[in-house]
Formats: C-alpha cells, structure tokens, sequence
C-alpha cells in the first residue's frame, strides 16, 4: 500500500499511513513550528521502537513481563561524513529480569528491520542495563 505525502502549512509535511496520519514539522529556527518531530526524528524513533517490538515479542513468548522495561537510544554523529556512524540501544531490564536471556535479547533487539535497512557500516551497540 503506498504512503501518502502531504503539506499542511509552513514547514509541515504528513503521512498518511494505513489510515494514520504521521505529521513532522520542523525547529522554529528553520521556519517551522515545531508542532511535531522533524522527519529524521522519527526515523530515529522507527530504529528504537523496531528494536522494541523485537524485544517485547522475545519476552511474550517466554512469558516474561516486559512493563517494566524500556529501550532508550542514542547515537554517534561523525560532523566529517555528516552521518550518524554508529547507533547505541540500552535495554533497560528490572531487577529479575532472567540473565540467562541476556545475550538472546540483545540479538533479537538487532534483528531490526529498520536497522537492516541502513548501510552495513553503520555500528549497532546494544547492551544491557540492569539497576544497581
């Protein structure tokens, strides 16, 4: 099914997508509102919440409780290639959280159809956090 692009006003650019509306704008300082998240802002959100749908659907099926865990993401941006060189994700697991799926988790959050559509020489860290 296509997506449909549209312009709503200043720097806003939607999508309609499956019947949902997805809306970017853009930092005041470039003649946006910033009513919503620019474009690439969501593409980053895409890589993150991709990854997060990988893990909660590893913990569904081994009927692990996943409520209490989040993914937060960050990245390395090289200013000479002007590109994001390497991803960084933190799998924030509770305390419980079963140490023998570590390594398990960590595979399936990389197994990302977003990430595997990014050039291969971008870097993929993933790790696990515990609390202290």
């Amino acid at each position: 099914m296509p997506i449909e692009i549209y312009f709503d006003g200043k720097k806003k650019v939607n999508a309609l997508i499956d019947g949902f509306t997805v809306k970017t704008d853009q930092p005041i300082e470039y003649q946006g509102e910033k009513s919503a998240p620019t474009p690439f802002r969501l593409f980053l959100a895409s890589l993150g919440t991709c990854a997060g749908i990988n893990v909660k659907g590893f913990c569904d099926q081994r009927g692990i409780d996943s409520s209490a865990m989040r993914i937060s993401m960050d990245y390395v941006y090289d200013p000479g290639q002007k590109m994001i060189i390497k991803f960084i994700l933190l799998i924030h697991v509770p305390v419980g959280f079963p140490a023998q799926y570590d390594a398990a988790i960590v595979k399936t959050a990389a197994l990302c159809a977003v990430k595997r559509h990014l050039n291969p020489s971008i870097e993929n860290e993933i790790t696990i956090v515990r609390p202290e």
